[in-house]
């Protein structure tokens, strides 16, 4: 297919992001850790597993899987981790706290899922 001189010139401002360098979840998005029971290494407390909470932010920059890094597998893929936020009624249902009251962790992109999915 040729290109029509009178086309549109695409502009990019800076270095074109390479797979993996964007984060997958925005902030404020509803997102849900995987239920996953992994043999060994693994990073995400067994209490937040199927929980549903809210992204806060994505940590910069990406950085390596550390549960490969833990078996010496990582061929040099990075993802982001992302602070989530999570109701402790979500977390311990009989939790007897403020409403308001939310438990924050940073969780490696491969563990989380969007929420309703």
């Amino acid at each position: 297919m040729a290109i029509s001189p009178s086309a549109p010139a695409i502009k990019i401002e800076g270095p074109v992001p390479a797979l993996g360098e964007l984060p997958a979840f925005k902030p404020g998005e509803s997102v849900r850790i995987a239920r996953r029971r992994p043999i060994g290494h693994y990073r995400v407390p067994l209490y937040l597993r199927g929980k549903t909470g809210m992204v806060e932010y994505a940590i910069q920059p990406v950085a390596v899987d550390n549960e490969q890094e833990g078996f010496g597998r990582n061929a040099g893929s990075r993802l982001h981790y992302y602070r989530i936020g999570f109701s402790m009624a979500e977390v311990w249902p009989d939790y007897a706290g403020q409403p308001a009251d939310q438990l924050f962790i940073e969780v490696y992109e491969t563990w989380i899922e969007r929420a309703g999915t």
